[in-house]
């Protein structure tokens, strides 16, 4: 093995510093550098640093994003997030594991050209399945989709080398007598290709001439119809197009734009008369692409919503400062600085009803108001970003879409309290989110906002960006702190709590991206006007991920005390494919299943406690009848066993327990004592639990014990109702068989005969049970028993 270039580290050390409390940094620059953490580089990093070999090995040991061994030259991450895990995530995983050849106690081909990793979410639930390979995300796979996916990531990245950047003609607004073509580049787009359609729309443009800009917007929210573009002309007319294809840029734009010159006008004529010939005569089609936002399955999906944390959405460009200022941007700040006490200001929050996003829904202002009468003089404010909740992503489209927002919301909160620092805690796992954070804080810096003398006062604040390492654990307050100071990210007791004594003993003010993101509108329009939507003890509104098995997935902003069914049936569109609605899963894993039957509960804190669920995060992943209810209680408990830091034995231990019970009724070897003993110790673990994470790991056995218990009765017996679990199924080929053989021709396991014209059989003893034979069968002659 190639010894790693030592050289490198000193580079790191000079650049993050050599304290105890840099090694977060130091080893996520480290592994960037090389790969992974080679032993000869930690030792450097002991010699020349104040990190000592105990306290590197326990750090770098506990987060999932270090490793210790060599990987591939690229990496494959399959997100095996809640909404991913109902769509075959698994089956995914383990196709491209066999499609390279991944031997059974490894994790890279034998050429060391790729390496699978399983990662707990990607944060793009709308396009589950999903993998990452490098920094291109690929959305509803399937098993038999890896090998073209890893021939197309192939291509791109041999493309990408030989590619010449070209200058950006992405405007911030529209010019006087231009039109602008609106372009959304959130991670979910992107990864349907709205990339490759801003570069389409880039040539178009520049072989034509016609007169209009480019810009990139944030998240629309309605994931289910990427890519989308969007064209305002100088008549202030506007057309939306959604699904849209690079190829077909040209002509949506030639249909609104008059290219310039006759030579680009010609060429787009012969170009278009080129693509009749190729599709058989027939032009290419727009109106089946253009749509209204009157149109009923628009309306639907956006007449419900209120937009407050996503205020502009899909119409301001995501990193520029000047048209958030003339949105209305950094006027509650302003106010805030020059206008208000912070006592007027917790006032204000108060009259909101504000309660924090992302938790068990405490009120923002008792927060702000416990860390101002604190007689410490040193104060920090913290941004929980580490959305771990597999099957969530508001807080990803947030920082993507509205870093100004963000940050303005936590300047307004840190100069309330009192303080002069503070960092954002942000997953690894977004690196857009990071991105377009550091971009915008750099802007704001520049023009006064942050840094000294903040809007001409006397007051600064500096904010430095902490990206986090793959440990969910980290999204309990205290964790998050602790791994920010160095430390491992293992909880402590409460009190003292962190507004009393947080990072480095100094009170600390803690909430997540939502909640900041809401607090400049409620300083902009009053608290009053907040206060106004919702319900008696749930104010304002609540952004939700909605996902799964939905037909119209994507991102969503409602007034609090909608239901659950209006949510799924008016907003979502019901289930997709037209099967019956069978649950919803609320608040990850800390979080419970509730029934179709109970879905009319409105969505407000206390209502879904009430219902065995939690708020959480606002993770919202619709389940179908074909869904396993124990099943996924065992996925959930399987991450939070997982995801446990250790510290505590009820937490360790019982919540593997648990696990070891639901691996035994899945497969078929389970007692109906097991069920009591499911119960009694999820109750044990609940009160014995030193953290949020161990006392709400039981939420989701219990609430599917609670609703659905006739499930694990069968699965007691032999059976898995809804056929899913792997050991208790098998599949059958019936008489409707006419021999295509195309079961046999994508069967991975070899498990079925290539016999043309015969009726096909499979062999139970080689079928992997991965559904591959009955997802192409043309003729449904595939069953599940």
């Amino acid at each position: 093995m190639k010894q790693p270039d030592l050289l490198k580290i000193d580079d790191i050390i000079a650049s993050t510093g050599k304290t105890a409390d840099r090694i977060l940094p130091i080893l996520q620059a480290m592994q960037k550098a090389y790969g992974y953490l080679p032993q000869e580089a930690l030792e450097r990093v002991c010699e020349k640093t104040e990190i000592t070999p105990a306290a590197i090995i326990g750090f770098s040991s506990f987060y999932d994003q270090f490793r210790f061994t060599p990987a591939g030259e690229h990496t494959i991450r399959v997100c095996l997030g809640t909404a991913c895990h109902v769509k075959g995530a698994q089956g995914v995983y383990d196709a491209f594991r066999r499609y390279l050849h991944i031997p059974e106690d490894g994790d890279t081909d034998p050429e060391g050209r790729f390496t699978v990793e399983p990662v707990a979410c990607l944060g793009c639930c709308t396009l589950a399945p999903v993998v990452q390979i490098g920094e291109v995300i690929y959305g509803h796979l399937t098993a038999d989709s890896v090998g073209s996916t890893v021939r197309d990531y192939l291509a791109y990245y041999k493309a990408r080398k030989k590619r010449r950047p070209k200058p950006d003609r992405s405007s911030g607004r529209p010019g006087k007598t231009k039109g602008e073509i609106r372009v959304g580049l959130g991670s979910c787009c992107q990864a349907r290709g709205s990339g490759h359609l801003k570069r389409a729309v880039e040539q178009v443009i520049e072989e034509t001439g016609i007169p209009a800009d480019i810009k990139h917007v944030g998240c629309v929210g309605m994931c289910y119809q990427t890519p989308l573009m969007e064209i305002l002309l100088p008549n202030d007319s506007r057309y939306l197009y959604v699904g849209v294809k690079p190829e077909e840029a040209r002509d949506i734009l030639l249909k609104h734009f008059k290219p310039k010159g006759i030579a680009a006008r010609i060429m787009p004529m012969i170009s278009r008369g080129l693509d009749s010939i190729l599709n058989a005569g027939d032009p290419v089609s727009l109106p089946r692409y253009a749509i209204d936002k009157r149109e009923k399955h628009v309306a639907d999906f956006l007449g419900r919503q209120k937009n407050i944390a996503t205020e502009h959405c899909g119409s301001i460009s995501p990193t520029n400062i000047d048209e958030y200022m003339e949105s209305g941007g950094f006027q509650g700040l302003r106010r805030a600085v020059a206008e208000r006490t912070p006592e007027e200001i917790i006032s204000e929050i108060e009259t909101s009803g504000l309660k924090g996003r992302g938790g068990a829904g405490f009120p923002t202002s008792l927060k702000w108001q416990a860390i101002r009468g604190q007689a410490e003089k040193e104060r920090f404010v913290v941004l929980n970003g580490d959305e771990g909740d597999p099957g969530a992503f508001m807080d990803r489209m947030l920082m993507e879409s509205y870093p100004f927002r963000v940050l303005e919301g936590m300047a307004i909160a840190a100069h309330t309290i009192g303080a002069n620092r503070g960092y954002l805690y942000i997953r690894a796992e977004y690196p857009l989110a990071i991105e377009r954070m550091t971009e915008a804080m750099e802007m704001c810096r520049a023009r006064g906002f942050l840094g000294e003398n903040i809007c001409g006062s006397d007051w600064s604040l500096d904010l430095r960006i902490v990206a986090g390492a793959g440990a969910f654990v980290c999204g309990e307050e205290t964790a998050l702190l602790a791994s920010i100071m160095g430390q491992r990210g293992m909880p402590r007791l409460r009190p003292p709590y962190p507004a009393q004594a947080g990072l480095w003993g100094k009170p600390t003010l803690i909430n997540n991206v939502e909640t900041y993101a809401l607090v400049p509108w409620i300083i902009r329009k009053g608290g009053a006007a907040f206060a106004e939507m919702g319900t008696e003890k749930s104010k304002g509104t609540k952004v939700f991920a909605l996902a799964g098995k939905i037909a119209r997935g994507g991102l969503i902003e409602v007034p609090m005390g909608v239901t659950l069914r209006q949510v799924v049936e008016e907003i979502g569109g019901g289930i997709a494919g037209g099967l019956k609605f069978k649950a919803i899963q609320i608040g990850g894993p800390s979080g419970g299943c509730v029934p179709a039957h109970m879905s009319d509960i409105p969505v407000d804190y206390e209502s879904l406690t009430a219902a065995g669920a939690i708020m959480g995060s606002g993770g919202l992943v619709v389940l179908d009848e074909t869904d396993c209810m124990v099943d996924i209680a065992r996925y959930f408990l399987e991450f939070t066993q997982n995801q446990s830091c250790g510290k505590c034995t009820f937490c360790r231990v019982g919540t593997r327990r648990m696990l070891e019970i639901l691996d035994r009724l899945c497969t078929g070897k389970g007692k109906r004592s097991d069920l009591d003993q499911l119960e009694e110790l999820a109750y044990q673990i609940k009160q014995g639990s030193l953290c949020a994470l161990g006392g709400t790991a039981p939420n989701p056995v219990l609430s599917t014990l609670a609703h659905f218990r006739e499930e694990y009765e069968a699965h007691v017996e032999g059976r898995c109702p809804a056929g899913k679990c792997k050991a208790l199924i098998c599949y059958r080929v019936t008489d409707d068989c006419i021999g295509c053989t195309v079961c046999a021709q994508h069967c991975p396991a070899g498990a079925i005969a290539f016999t043309p014209y015969e009726k096909h059989e499979i062999d139970t003893e080689k079928c992997i049970r991965c559904g591959s034979c009955k997802s192409v069968c043309p003729e449904d002659a595939i069953v599940i028993e």
